[in-house]
């Protein structure tokens, strides 16, 4: 299996995000007008500040899955992961983890420690994840890590 490698998104990978992104929900078209919009500035999450990025990982010039997160205020944290998808073939082999601690490392950069993610109570999988990456509850619908550095410096152990 080919090496793992991280880099920014740009608008010519935006078809291919918008098909991962809509394998589990949505169509491309709905997805290419999210993303896209989301990466130029054109879309704002709630209570979102304007730093923000799309991170990719592919192996072989292949994508294989891809996290956003921005800058926030949402629920008295200064960021929020706002995607995060792998294709269904390379689930559990470390696409997820390599994105998970390049964005980490992003919010570090620009001194955001608390960090929240939205990620539906029944989906098991997601809650496991984020979880085993150091996030605690904080509502039903939300995670929230108190210092995601911890993950950027993989100082978090699982429980």
């Amino acid at each position: 299996m080919s090496a793992i490698e991280c880099r920014e998104a740009d608008l010519a990978d935006v078809d291919e995000l918008a098909r991962i992104r809509a394998t589990e929900w949505g169509t491309q078209p709905y997805w290419r007008t999210r993303i896209s919009g989301y990466m130029r500035g054109e879309l704002h999450p709630r209570e979102s500040l304007p730093p923000r990025v799309v991170l990719l990982a592919s192996a072989n010039d292949i994508i294989l899955g891809f996290i956003a997160g921005h800058l926030t205020r949402r629920f008295g944290c200064e960021g929020e992961v706002e995607w995060l998808n792998v294709v269904p073939a390379r689930r559990r082999t470390g696409v997820a983890a390599a994105l998970f601690h390049a964005l980490a490392t992003w919010f570090g950069s620009r001194q955001a420690r608390r960090v929240c993610v939205d990620v539906n109570p029944h989906n098991a999988p997601a809650r496991a994840f984020y979880r085993h990456h150091g996030a605690q509850d904080l509502n039903p619908h939300w995670l929230v890590w108190p210092d995601i550095t911890a993950v950027a410096h993989d100082r978090v152990r699982p429980a």
